[in-house]
């Protein structure tokens, strides 16, 4: 009798196992792990990832009552050994399906094929993105500062040691950490092994890739979900063939099929952006050290405000801390200046986007041939629309937030599921006419600024105008040109760019993170304060910057506007000590969520049950709520969540994971029940 042969296999469903699958004698030879084969299941046929490979049935049932696979779809396996480990991490830590964490890994669509062309592209950046002006960052005879120096040095140990070890770069704006991470790679393709460089934003991605295709040519592949779905695919498979060896990219690009890892980079590691909101729930930067572990590579982490997370495991020992303190040629940090709003609309008597002492700061800059970026961190042209005479705000259908005004579009926008509608006459409540607009986004600062400055040329750089592929290039490309004089924008326009002749830098509104109900406002403000000042003053000239606050005697603002990490990061990790966050518990979102509310709240008894009849000692796992979640509904699901803390990290993966197996048993829906492990938000 010939021998059993199975699979397991994962499949792009919300499903929390694999599958056993027999294979047939005619295809054994072609099953692998990291290939993707056709499967049948329930009356689909799927295409799945096959993860290991057995003698006989590794699940439930008799050979019998197996299912055959039907087809390999792959001529080699897509995913290596070492990538199929790291899915498995991230199925463990985050409680994340394995057919959904598996298919992120995957640049093509599960029917897809190997594409067939003749020649790579080259990824560079597009037409209307000019060569950098700050060709200190790329020249390879620069003489690097004594701060860079001992930070390369430390990389270069580690990378000669040939064994895993995670850098903290702490390094202030303008640095020069762009540098040191080019002559790290640059050690590292020496050693014949691959490089990562993951940041955070799509607009970052072309000019970090030209510097390094500046240094390294044919090596430097891109990938990030701004390219085509070709462009993307022809990427990962010079990747995955070798023909690169330096992967650059966003979130996703942590995933890139590099073989022989020696050095995994991320830039600005304290940003929000590296966090899937998504399933899979993975965090980029946590998930690029897991594989720097199992690569046996460096991993270096950058920014000039790290996260409270990775500062503590710096400064407890965990990573190795660099500190660069100086600017490149010794340039001085801008001055910042705070306005006081509330004393403004005092002097003045009027409500005015921009305070006299900015306004007074733009003509000046403008008139001395300088460059302005305007900063105001909410895109749109009104917040929301409201009745004068009910105090309704118009809202969205499928969520619990009030519309935004789109000017351009003319049109009321949910920015979290899409919805449009047009521009009511009379409110759709009360039946008045007496509707005011509340509130201001990028689009009314750009209005505004033609207004006041109308020789001036403005740009706008926010999710709304780089929807089009690669206009975030050519609007970056233009600005660093001197085609835009005046660029205003969301937090897209606050880090990493590197615009010598920006000599302003302006903060519309720094309260607007304040007000979230989350434990990471105070910090986010600051990030984004120090970055943005950091956009000011990196040429020749002096740089400045005004914030325009409400709430100036805030310490996260007083900090910011000094650009002092270390005093913000006392003050903050006094805060989360008291009030147990991390980086002193470890934190777990579970949200329930249905159509219907009477289900939803249904779900979440039997969840809060569950929690009870697990619960651990109070002082090791402490469960707060269901209460509903900050965003009621969204997406037309009722929702209600819980929050776990943890000083012990086992405890809370083992409670999280016993309360999945009740809702399992409960037939709760594996769509209704979100688990967010160490979550960026709590909205």
């Amino acid at each position: 009798m010939a021998e059993l042969r199975v699979c397991e296999v994962a499949v792009p469903l919300p499903l929390p196992t694999t599958f056993t699958y027999r294979i047939p004698e005619g295809i054994a030879e072609q099953v692998a792990a990291g290939v993707r084969v056709r499967v049948p299941f329930q009356s689909r046929r799927l295409v799945g990832v096959v993860t290991q490979l057995g003698d006989g049935p590794a699940g439930a049932g008799t050979p019998q009552e197996l299912k055959d696979v039907l087809e390999v779809v792959d001529s080699e396996p897509l995913l290596t050994p070492l990538l199929l480990k790291l899915a498995g991490w991230i199925t463990d830590y985050y409680f994340a399906p394995p057919g959904e964490v598996l298919r992120a890994m995957l640049p093509l669509s599960e029917r897809g094929r190997k594409p067939r062309t003749k020649r790579a592209p080259t990824n560079r950046p597009g037409p209307d993105l000019p060569l950098l002006e700050d060709v200190w960052s790329a020249a390879p005879d620069l003489v690097l500062s004594g701060e860079q120096t001992t930070a390369l040095a430390a990389i270069e140990r580690q990378l000669e040691a040939g064994t895993f070890a995670t850098i903290l770069v702490h390094g202030v704006t303008a640095s020069g950490k762009t540098e040191i991470y080019t002559r790290a790679i640059e050690r590292c393709t020496e050693q014949g092994r691959a490089a990562l460089v993951l940041v955070p934003e799509i607009a970052l991605t072309p000019a970090v890739s030209q510097r390094f295709q500046m240094r390294f040519g044919e090596l430097v592949a891109v990938l990030h979900s701004g390219l085509g779905a070709r462009e993307r695919a022809q990427a990962w498979w010079r990747l995955r063939r070798g023909e690169a060896r330096v992967a650059v990219g966003t979130r996703s690009a942590v995933f890139a099929p590099l073989s022989n890892v020696g050095l995994v980079i991320v830039d600005e590691e304290q940003d929000a952006s590296y966090k899937q909101e998504e399933t899979p729930r993975y965090h980029g930067r946590d998930v690029a050290v897991v594989r720097a572990k199992l690569e046996g590579a460096v991993a270096v982490l950058g920014s000039a405000t790290p996260s409270l997370e990775s500062s503590f495991q710096a400064r407890s020992g965990k990573y190795h801390l660099v500190r660069l303190e100086r600017r490149v040629a010794e340039r001085p940090l801008a001055s910042v200046g705070v306005v006081d709003m509330r004393q403004e609309f005092e002097e003045t008597k009027k409500t005015a986007l921009f305070s006299r002492r900015l306004r007074e700061a733009v003509s000046e800059t403008l008139a001395s041939g300088g460059q302005v970026l305007m900063l105001l961190n909410r895109r749109g042209y009104a917040s929301f629309l409201l009745c004068r005479k009910c105090g309704a705000a118009v809202l969205c259908v499928n969520c619990s937030i009030s519309l935004t005004y789109h000017r351009a579009r003319q049109r009321l926008l949910c920015h979290y599921c899409g919805f449009a509608r047009a521009l009511p006459s009379r409110c759709p409540k009360c039946d008045s006419e007496h509707l005011y607009w509340v509130g201001e986004g990028t689009e009314k600062v750009e209005q505004t600024l033609r207004e006041l400055f109308p020789a001036a040329r403005v740009g706008r750089l926010d999710r709304d105008t780089a929807r089009r592929k690669r206009a975030h290039e050519r609007i970056l490309g233009q600005f660093a040109r001197g085609g835009i004089d005046i660029l205003t924008g969301t937090q897209m326009i606050a880090k990493g760019h590197d615009f010598p002749r920006v000599t302003l830098v302006g903060v519309v509104s720094a309260d607007g993170i304040l007000g979230l109900p989350d434990f990471r406002a105070g910090e986010r403000t600051f990030q984004l304060l120090t970055q943005m000042a950091g956009r000011a003053g990196r040429g020749e000239l002096p740089g400045r910057v005004v914030v325009q606050s409400y709430y100036p005697d805030h310490y996260a603002i007083q900090f910011g506007a000094r650009q002092d990490y270390n005093g913000f990061y006392e003050k903050e990790l006094e805060f989360r000590r008291l009030m147990h966050y991390p980086p002193f518990t470890a934190l777990a979102s579970v949200i329930v969520r249905d159509r219907k509310l009477e289900r939803a709240i249904g779900y979440a008894r039997v969840i809060e049950k569950a929690f009870a009849a697990d619960a651990a000692p109070p002082a090791r796992v402490r469960v707060l709520g269901p209460a509903p979640a900050a965003l009621a509904r969204l997406k037309r699901d009722f929702r209600f969540q819980f929050l776990l803390k943890a000083t012990d990290r086992r405890m809370l993966q083992e409670t999280l994971r016993g309360v999945m197996v009740t809702a399992r048993q409960a037939k709760i829906p594996a769509g209704a029940l979100l688990v967010d492990v160490d979550p960026i938000s709590l909205l």
